[in-house]
């Protein structure tokens, strides 16, 4: 499919991905008058054209609401290429994709290390720790002499601490937003989710505090995990595989309902994937590789009573068949 076959209301990626160029380059204030030239003769080619430019405008409106230290125009060139790329999938995934992109913190955007949807990370931290990003996640990192911090602004991370080589050592702490966790020499997830902090201990231990006045402390040991709100923590449950094996790059489910299932993989893909109410109640078991989502979402039709339907590329529901 070229740029003028795209369905209606569809852009082809190359569309998009032209559309982007055009708006760093215009943004920046380095375009020539040969450039807005080339630039209207562009726009008026074609109708997907001015829908692509139509998107990449209200995505940066969104942008220019951010604070100037991470607004378009003062993007280096080192992360224009990253940020071109990005605009892109954001208006090829529209109005789902650039909807959602509007609704993320400032704060994440600020944080100093960030992950895109799909994508995981890898840290070593000063101390010798082990840090994971998963998927669409955030953190701050900030190491004094008193502490060793991580932020956890969205998403999950896996902690594999280290003994901190100064002495005396400081406690490793993790902040979400209902709380605080230090951990006792461990192995451990820290997952931010809607109202509430989900963490899962697999070697050693993690203290979990919530920030209401009061509230009284629980410590998971291995094997446990919690759901920490601000005012409690607790009660411990048995650690469910999922809770590791995305570190793996898998997911790992055991008699999930097909709706938690289709909620998890949408964490994993850009645009929007449903499970329609009719199937939602199905049963999912298995391992599943989770950076060949699509593969997955295809596989389905074979072990459970459902159809895909694509409507587009990036609006995915799994339905009756």
């Amino acid at each position: 499919m070229n740029a003028e076959q795209a369905p209606p209301g569809a852009l082809a990626e190359v569309v998009a991905l032209q559309a982007a160029e055009w708006f760093f380059l215009l943004q920046t204030g380095e375009a020539t008058e040969a450039d807005r030239r080339r630039w209207i003769r562009w726009h008026g080619a074609h109708p997907s054209h001015a829908l692509a430019w139509e998107r990449a405008q209200r995505v940066g409106q969104a942008f220019a609401q951010l604070p100037p230290a991470v607004a378009l125009p003062v993007l280096g060139r080192a992360r224009r290429r990253t940020a071109v790329r990005a605009l892109a999938l954001l208006l090829v995934a529209a109005p789902s994709g650039w909807l959602a992109w509007r609704h993320t913190p400032a704060r994440d955007w600020l944080a100093g290390h960030r992950t895109a949807t799909g994508a995981g990370q890898a840290l070593a931290l000063a101390d010798g720790t082990r840090l994971q990003l998963d998927t669409a996640s955030a953190v701050d990192i900030e190491f004094d002499s008193a502490q060793r911090l991580i932020r956890l602004r969205s998403g999950a991370i896996h902690i594999q601490t280290a003994p901190d080589p100064q002495a005396p050592p400081r406690p490793l702490r993790v902040a979400t937003a209902q709380g605080m966790l230090q951990a006792l020499g461990t192995r451990f997830t820290v997952r931010q989710e809607a109202g509430h902090t989900r963490v899962a201990v697999f070697e050693g231990a993690v203290q979990a505090r919530p920030a209401a006045a009061g509230a009284h402390a629980l410590v998971l040991h291995a094997g446990q995990q919690a759901r920490m709100t601000r005012a409690q923590a607790g009660p411990p449950q048995p650690v469910q595989p999922q809770m590791e094996s995305w570190t793996r790059g898998v997911l790992h489910v055991r008699d999930m309902p097909l709706q938690e299932f289709v909620a998890e993989l949408d964490r994993y893909r850009p645009g929007v994937l449903r499970c329609a109410p009719a199937v939602a109640g199905l049963r999912v078991s298995g391992v599943f590789q989770l950076r060949d989502t699509t593969a997955v979402i295809d596989s389905l039709p074979q072990f459970l009573p459902v159809a895909v339907a694509y409507r587009t590329r990036y609006w995915v529901v799994v339905t009756v068949p």
